[in-house]
């Protein structure tokens, strides 16, 4: 039965109100039995369910249910797949109703600053329009299935460093383009039953007490009915975080909070009128939950478990295939090698980290795929916790005193007695999670020395990598094969046999840009900040923003990746090469599959303002679409664009604006692969200048009825 919050709140005593704006406990709201308020359960996600029946926290360390461990945040971005993630999104849905979970928390669309952020593997991009559609797809998927879910954090935590404190010093365009612009597509979208707030300061006043961004943007400027609610621990003060647009403190205060927000209203110093708007905001979310509650909602493991690693197969990047190494025989000798295959890395630490249902070896799936006919040889390679490069960056040079070297020698004598190698590295666990960012971009010693040992008997290598955040590969030259799964989910395994022996297409494409040392990236001198600021000096120039203008030679650029077959881009077609700023615009692109195997291909278009007076970037991305084509079948992929693809963020007028001229519609397969471009121009409509006595000739003659008035005022004097 449906029930009206505007009528429930009336019938509320102050101090039950005060009490619905915290928790109950760690995971659930709080409950008014006179009035039949009950209580939901919110829970960890976002790439999984992480429900804790025993003792709660919120950095994974308490075991939780089993549940299926989908790919994490970076490796579900790198899909460029809203389908994909749509379901996926669906599926976590289903085991949320079958605990009687009322909110997953997730997506998290926090911008990749830096390839440092230990929390980058939970992060969807660098770039906002691809972040601000996976995010509002994976938030659709959840709620079709009637549970809610709360994207964050919301905003401008893109660093673990001291985040519970530090200051973002972010100006107001960088903020707008940048840091809101994934969160604000995925509000309009998706509706998000809750955002998220995040713990740190932004431009001086916590994420929690911020009103320009939890009332003024959030709600006004972008029209969100949901609730707010906070990060576990990052209210500051209860009665500000409320008189600002903050809804729900989380977890409980145990009485505290409630105690002084019914203080500050007696006291004058809340307003009751905005405590009822909180509450029925909470209310409207509640009932929602329970609205939508299914009950006895079963659901097939094994299904889901495919699932995982269907997904894991399409999100995996194939970054390098010389000669063709890949899809392996199935025949002759393959070595294996590295504890990461039977040991896989498959999901990030902290409050995201999921008790999965199984976990895929994949050395034990690669055997399965490859037959009688190939013979398997396995070497462990390296010792995971043993590693030679801690996060201190110390290093360990002296052979004899490394204690990888025995299982390197043994693991090359292997691979030289094999037709090919493929050996699994990447980041151990210690190396990036919630609470800590990394110190550097490097892999363990143990598994690059493993590398060069086994490129230096064996020419044809294949390196599997597990990360959440790019590496530098010293070895990169050596090997013929990478392919980059990142943290694939429980599955990952079968997904990566799959693709070895091609029983899977590679079709994923990088969600980031991949430089070749740490001080190619753009807040290089700036990140993590002070113990108190961190100033984002780099602006706009974000990860292939920065590159661009700087012309930075790159390991991988963004959007890059390969495929088993090849595609040929034509006939690039614009319905108008003339529009108003208000006008949309058709782009379509024939692409043909021209090889001889089924593939997907990921169509990327960019805008480039070719003439604007205000600095921006060469080119952004501004859609995407990823297609499906069988050997020769050719299809014709369509976008349409409109007055957003063409703007920036005006900070005279605090919106978005649009200058008249010229722009290049740019479309290719990465950030650095252009392949077709058209000319357009936009005709922006008349924004009011505020003229003085400072401006100049040259500005007033810009202007057609300011030259007018000019020539008329020369004229009389």
């Amino acid at each position: 039965m449906k029930r009206n919050a505007t009528e429930i709140v009336s019938q509320m005593t102050l101090e039950e109100k005060a009490r619905l704006c915290s928790g109950r406990d760690f995971w659930n709201t709080a409950e008014i039995q006179r009035l039949g308020i009950k209580s939901i359960m919110m829970t960890d996600g976002p790439h999984g369910l992480r429900k804790q029946s025993g003792f709660a926290d919120h950095l994974g360390i308490n075991k939780s249910n089993p549940a299926t461990c989908f790919p994490t945040g970076a490796a579900l971005a790198s899909s460029w797949d809203r389908k994909l993630i749509e379901n996926v999104g669906k599926t976590i849905g289903v085991e949320c109703q079958s605990e009687n979970v009322g909110i997953v928390l997730g997506p998290a669309a926090n911008i990749k600053r830096s390839p440092l952020c230990g929390r980058n593997f939970e992060y969807l991009s660098e770039d906002p329009y691809l972040t601000g559609e996976m995010a509002a797809h994976h938030i659709k998927g959840v709620q079709s299935q009637g549970v809610g879910t709360s994207i964050k954090h919301f905003a401008a935590n893109n660093q673990e460093f001291r985040r519970m404190y530090i200051n973002a010093k972010v100006d107001e365009r960088t903020l707008h383009e940048i840091y809101l612009a994934g969160f604000e597509s995925a509000v309009k979208q998706s509706q998000p039953w809750t955002v998220m707030c995040a713990y740190n300061k932004l431009n001086g006043t916590y994420c929690s007490e911020n009103k320009y961004l939890l009332n003024d943007v959030l709600r006004e400027k972008w029209g969100f009915d949901g609730a707010v609610i906070s990060d576990w621990g990052a209210v500051n003060e209860i009665t500000d975080s409320i008189a600002a647009g903050l809804d729900l403190e989380m977890p409980s205060s145990h009485g505290a909070g409630e105690k002084k927000i019914v203080e500050a209203v007696e006291s004058g110093r809340l307003s009751e009128e905005a405590l009822n708007r909180t509450v029925e905001r909470l209310l409207k979310v509640i009932f929602k939950a329970f609205d939508n509650q299914k009950g006895n909602v079963t659901y097939d493991i094994s299904q889901h478990h495919k699932l995982a690693r269907k997904a894991a197969s399409e999100c995996a990047v194939l970054l390098k295939n010389e000669g063709n190494i890949l899809p392996l025989k199935k025949r002759g000798k393959i070595a294996v090698i590295g504890e990461f295959a039977v040991n896989p890395r498959y999901q990030g630490g902290g409050s995201s980290h999921i008790n999965p249902h199984k976990i895929d070896s994949p050395l034990d799936e690669i055997k399965k795929l490859a037959g009688e006919k190939a013979d398997i040889l396995f070497a462990q390679g390296y010792k995971l916790g043993n590693e030679a490069a801690l996060m201190d960056d110390n290093r360990l040079s002296d052979e004899s005193s490394n204690p990888n070297y025995k299982l390197i020698d043994e693991a090359a004598r292997f691979a030289e007695s094999s037709d090919v190698a493929v050996v699994f590295a990447g980041l151990p666990a210690s190396f990036e999670s919630e609470g800590y960012d990394r110190q550097h971009m490097s892999m363990p010693d143990g598994h690059n020395e493993l590398i060069k040992a086994i490129a230096e008997v064996q020419k044809n290598l294949v390196v599997v990598l597990s990360n959440g955040s790019p590496v530098e590969m010293p070895w990169i030259q050596n090997a013929k094969g990478v392919l980059e799964c990142y943290l694939g989910g429980e599955a990952v395994g079968g997904a990566i046999a799959d693709l070895l022996f091609g029983e899977a297409n590679p079709c994923g494409r990088l969600a980031e840009t991949f430089p070749q040392k740490l001080s190619d990236t753009p807040c290089y001198l700036f990140f993590p900040g002070d113990e108190k600021n961190s100033e984002y000096c780099e602006g706009i120039f974000v990860g292939y923003r920065y590159c661009d203008a700087k012309g930075i030679k790159l390991l991988f650029p963004f959007g890059y990746g390969l495929s088993y077959t090849q595609f040929a881009y034509s006939d690039m077609r614009c319905d108008k090469i003339s529009i108003a700023e208000n006008d949309t615009i058709k782009v379509s692109v024939k692409v043909k599959n021209i090889g001889n195997v089924a593939g997907k291909e990921v169509v990327q278009l960019y805008i480039s303002d070719m003439a604007g007076s205000v600095l921006r970037p060469v080119k952004e991305l501004k859609g995407f679409e990823k297609i499906e084509l069988q050997p020769h079948e050719e299809k014709t992929v369509v976008f349409e664009l409109g007055k957003r693809a063409f703007a920036f963020y005006d900070t005279e007028i605090s919106d978005w604006s649009v200058e008249t001229g010229s722009f290049e519609i740019l479309v290719g397969r990465s950030a650095e692969e252009i392949l077709l471009r058209q000319e357009v121009t936009v005709h922006s409509a008349e924004k009011k200048q505020n003229y003085t006595i400072n401006t100049t000739f040259g500005e007033l003659f810009e202007d057609a009825e300011a030259t007018d008035r000019v020539k008329a005022f020369l004229k009389d004097i």
